[in-house]
């Protein structure tokens, strides 16, 4: 673990820092895209990454951003309900266009587009929990009270 040098990590440190999140963003030499892999890479469980998951909205085609708990499935009808629009799948070129990250480096902040953000409740559980930091390599550690006030996003159920 090193402190972050890739500029969207560094972009991203940016964001928390202009938003009083205090944390350092972090960079690994092995990937984090994965819950598992960051999770490993950390030395936490899988349930305290806070993996982001992208769909489509089918009518509005904007990008839906779920924060979930790493070992949690999440369940496409439960956010469909919540977003008021049926989903469909977001490809590699839909996430990267929407939200200005690859996939497996998707932050919960500072997407390139507006995008409709869920949190999934199940976060609460923890002190901390780490999410990306928009590279694969790159994450940051936070509060789920910090994580809420920092998106603006609510809480729901969205396991399957």
């Amino acid at each position: 673990m090193k402190p972050a040098q890739h500029p969207t990590a560094l972009r991203t440190a940016q964001w928390l820092k202009d938003a009083g999140v205090d944390t350092q963003v972090v960079e690994f030499e092995q990937p984090t895209r994965t819950s598992a892999e960051a999770a490993a890479a950390i030395g936490c469980s899988v349930a305290e990454i806070a993996k982001s998951i992208v769909f489509r909205g089918t009518t509005s085609g904007q990008a839906v951003v779920v924060v979930a708990s790493g070992d949690n499935r999440v369940s496409e009808a439960k956010v469909a309900a919540a977003v008021g629009e049926a989903l469909a799948r977001a490809d590699a070129d839909f996430v990267r266009a929407a939200t200005g990250y690859a996939i497996g480096g998707v932050a919960p902040l500072g997407h390139a587009q507006p995008v409709k953000l869920l949190l999934d409740e199940d976060l609460q559980r923890f002190e901390v929990v780490w999410a990306a930091a928009g590279t694969p390599f790159s994450v940051f550690r936070l509060t789920p009270v910090a994580l809420q006030a920092l998106t603006g996003a609510a809480w729901g159920d969205v396991r399957a």
